[in-house]
């Protein structure tokens, strides 16, 4: 059996001035597991270079995904965008990721700087094998993925960062090679890692990007279950089963709501301990400790702003600074749930909690079983397996 899998984050900042970013990135799943990644970029910037990279992005990642032929899909491209009138060209440049099963990947790349790849810390050169579609040079690539490697895609505007300010020529490909490979020797999420590449080019550029530019990452991993209950079960006989499923299940185990926190801790046998270190300006509710139990919160409240967050996560306009490193507890399973599980299996109570239940309280049955369905769904679309058991 296949344990590997592959986190995969990307982050975009917009030429100065712009509203539109002209990169843009598509991820397209297949039935066996297996993605397709393309970058695109999209020629100047602003709305035609936006439209120009989506197009590109979502032609070649639906073509691709089918099983069609580089060749067809790069004639695909060249006849279906228009020409540019000053400079005589039809196309975006673009970098295309096939993860097989998470594990080969095989690149095709197309005059965007090349992909870089680490193992072990350390920047790994592969083959690239040079062919001609239409005029254009095509590179191809196919590398067998293990344990902790790292593939980083880019538009050309990270290299161009610096340009004039801190750099004569910019940043070098080599140069962020070799940042990215220190950077993944400390066991960052794909996210960090994206964030951490696209910040330090914001950075050169003196915030106002000469460019689009755009970081694509990919890191291979083992897989990681986790385990959520929320809620009691409607019936108090199913208590010990709920608790014996959820226990017995490989992974950490987070436990939210006030009433499912003591069912655990009398399972358990342990008691349920206020956190005292909370901070009780934050507008989360505080944690609480039972021993044997990863992260203890509180119920409905916590769990709408971790939907509410996963929801901005998708549209690309999450506060990573926040709950990427926020210690209350919607951000504690934001990193859980987003960042470290790959696998989330919910343990969820149709008990209906009768503090709940008044006219003048907006917290009832059907909203706790909404936000389940509807993160569940987001968790989804991030990549992640999800299971779901009622009781």
């Amino acid at each position: 059996m296949n344990d590997l899998c592959a986190d995969i984050s990307y982050k975009s900042i917009n030429h100065v001035g712009e509203q539109l970013c002209g990169d843009h990135v598509d991820i397209v799943s297949q039935p066996d597991g297996s993605k397709v990644i393309v970058l695109a970029d999209g020629l100047g910037s602003g709305v035609k270079a936006s439209i120009l990279s989506t197009l590109t992005s979502k032609i070649i990642s639906a073509m691709i995904a089918q099983g069609l032929p580089v060749e067809e899909c790069v004639s695909a491209i060249a006849q279906a965008l228009p020409v540019d009138p000053q400079r005589g060209v039809a196309y975006s440049t673009f970098t295309i990721l096939h993860l097989l099963r998470s594990q080969t990947a095989e690149l095709i790349q197309y005059d965007n700087p090349h992909v870089i790849m680490t193992r072990n810390g350390r920047v790994n050169d592969y083959e690239k094998m040079e062919i001609n579609i239409d005029g254009k040079r095509i590179y191809r690539s196919k590398i067998r993925l293990q344990e902790g490697d790292m593939l980083v895609a880019m538009s050309d505007g990270c290299p161009h960062a610096g340009i004039g300010r801190a750099y004569n020529f910019g940043w070098k490909r080599e140069d962020i090679a070799a940042f990215m490979a220190d950077m993944s020797m400390a066991g960052h999420t794909a996210k960090a890692l994206c964030t951490l590449l696209i910040d330090e080019c914001d950075k050169l550029y003196g915030h106002e990007p000469g460019d689009d530019a755009t970081a694509c990452v990919v890191c291979i991993r083992q897989r990681t279950p986790m385990n959520i209950l929320f809620g009691p079960p409607a019936s108090r006989d199913e208590g010990s089963r709920m608790m014996s499923l959820f226990f017995s299940r490989e992974g950490k185990h987070i436990v939210c709501g006030g009433t499912t926190a003591s069912i655990a801790a009398g399972y358990l046998g342990k008691p349920v301990l206020t956190d005292v270190t909370l901070d009780r300006t934050s507008k989360v509710p505080p944690i609480s400790r039972i021993e044997g139990v990863d992260l203890v919160t509180e119920g409905v409240v916590t769990m709408n702003m971790v939907l509410s967050i996963a929801q901005d996560y998708l549209k690309g306009q999450d506060n990573y600074d926040e709950w990427g490193f926020g210690r209350d507890g919607a951000s504690q399973i934001c990193q859980l749930l987003f960042e470290e599980g790959t696998d989330i299996n919910f343990f969820v109570g149709r008990a209906k909690n009768p503090a709940h239940q008044g006219a003048d309280t907006p917290i009832n049955f059907n909203i706790k079983m909404n936000i389940v369905e509807e993160l569940s769904e987001c968790l989804r679309r991030m990549g992640k397996r999800v299971k779901i058991s009622y009781f």
